[in-house]
């Protein structure tokens, strides 16, 4: 499969960009070699500018959930572009997609808004501060959370540490108030709360983890989690950016069974463009500027063709209920992995929740960073290269998890599996 001419643009884009690409994910550097360079997406499939096809298991990082260019999103971003591009000002359609995410999530009673995952995040964050006059935020290791500064922090031990920064450019204070706990560790939770339970603002986390390869929580660990914040008084954040809309309807917390206090959207809302939000209890909601004294503002925010392209995401997802076929679909492709791997004699662990899964090069269980750690990265990169070969297009790392899209077909999954089977074999 020749990609001369992704060669030839990643060459020219190093001269021009850091890195040669706008987001580090893109530069395959957990899996060696050269990005490649798209033209266009069609489906569940796409095509670089070498003409190669692929079958996309990464939907741009999560939001195409429809696939590449559903017919009722273009049309509503068409519609919306006829009218203008922004506006700075209020519109309608700002409350339509308000209204969805409210029915949707219904431990969201008021929602806010902004444009990417990250600000949604930041956002959350300075709202828990500046709700329960506190400073500390607890995080958990190989949870990413965007790029806002006082979450870049490394994993800590299972004790109770204070954050240290893990990127140049992150102040030590910036990153002091931030504790990197252990996932699905209850113990290091509470003895985190019982040295510094008055002192915690909020709790975030991903609810099903999908940065670190899909991890699930433990039902112990998200029990400890809702009862342990709510005798503090401080509040439990699920970062569900990546999982909103995307294992359900209702996000994570409607398969778990727990009500956050504030939940982060982003990529699915948005419905291909660049969209995030966050909300949750009134009471709380209402301490943001301009009902409060919280500042938070975005010149885009509520941007007139990302509000459209969301909205109409949304109302495909609940009036169509892909979600049955999403499952299946995964399912099948888990089980045809498993086999493969099996049969090649690869050890390895697959774990799924919905349209989301990873394939382990590691024997144990993975429950959370330090376990997922002690997976064969070179042997996934022999993977990833052997699959993109052959015409599957997966995450660049071994932590990542992959996304189905509804636009998958049964053949596609087959044909990723007979994929894999011809690549594990050499592996």
């Amino acid at each position: 499969m020749s990609r001369t001419k992704s060669s030839a643009a990643f060459a020219r884009a190093k001269n021009l960009i850091p890195g040669g690409v706008n987001s580090p994910a893109r530069a395959f550097g957990g899996v060696g070699g050269e990005p490649i360079f798209f033209e266009r997406g069609e489906a569940a499939y796409l095509y670089d500018i070498d003409g190669n096809r692929y079958i996309d298991y990464i939907g741009s990082w999560g939001p195409l959930i429809l696939g590449h260019r559903h017919p009722t999103v273009v049309a509503a971003i068409e519609k919306a572009l006829s009218k203008g591009t922004t506006f700075g000002a209020p519109t309608e359609a700002e409350s339509e997609l308000a209204e969805l995410i409210i029915a949707c999530v219904p431990s969201i009673e008021k929602v806010r808004l902004v444009s990417s995952g990250t600000e949604a995040t930041m956002s959350a964050i300075r709202l828990a501060r500046g709700f329960t006059g506190r400073d500390v935020i607890v995080k958990f290791g190989g949870n990413y959370h965007g790029h806002v500064d006082s979450l870049l922090v490394a994993a800590g031990s299972s004790a109770a540490t204070l954050g240290v920064p893990n990127s140049p450019g992150v102040t030590a204070g910036t990153a002091k108030d931030t504790l990197s706990l252990r996932y699905n560790d209850v113990a290091d939770l509470t003895a985190a709360f019982a040295k510094h339970g008055d002192q915690i603002a909020g709790v975030i986390l991903e609810p099903v983890v999908g940065n670190m390869g899909l991890v699930r929580p433990s039902p112990d660990f998200l029990k400890a989690l809702r009862e342990l914040t709510t005798k503090h008084g401080a509040l439990l954040i699920f970062d569900e950016v990546m999982t909103g809309f995307r294992v359900a309807l209702g996000g994570a917390q409607s398969l778990l069974g727990i009500k956050p206090d504030l939940t982060t959207l982003g990529k699915i809302v948005g419905g291909g463009l660049p969209v995030g939000a966050y909300g949750g209890r009134a009471d709380v909601m209402n301490h943001i500027l301009p009902a409060g004294k919280v500042f938070q503002a975005g010149t885009l925010s509520g941007n007139p063709l990302a509000t459209a392209a969301g909205s109409a995401t949304l109302r495909v997802l609940r009036d169509a209920n892909p979600y049955p076929k999403l499952d299946q679909l995964t399912a099948r492709l888990e089980a045809g992995l498993n086999a493969a791997a099996k049969a090649a004699g690869v050890e390895h662990g697959t774990a799924r929740v919905g349209s989301m899964m990873t394939l382990f090069f590691n024997p144990g269980p993975v429950t959370d960073w330090e376990s997922a750690a002690k997976s064969d990265t070179a042997r996934f990169a022999k993977y990833f290269w052997g699959l993109i070969d052959r015409g599957s297009y997966m995450p660049c790392s071994q932590y990542e998890a992959l996304f189905v899209s509804a636009a998958h077909t049964e053949a596609d999954i087959d044909s990723t599996i007979a994929a894999a089977k011809e690549t594990l074999a050499t592996l």
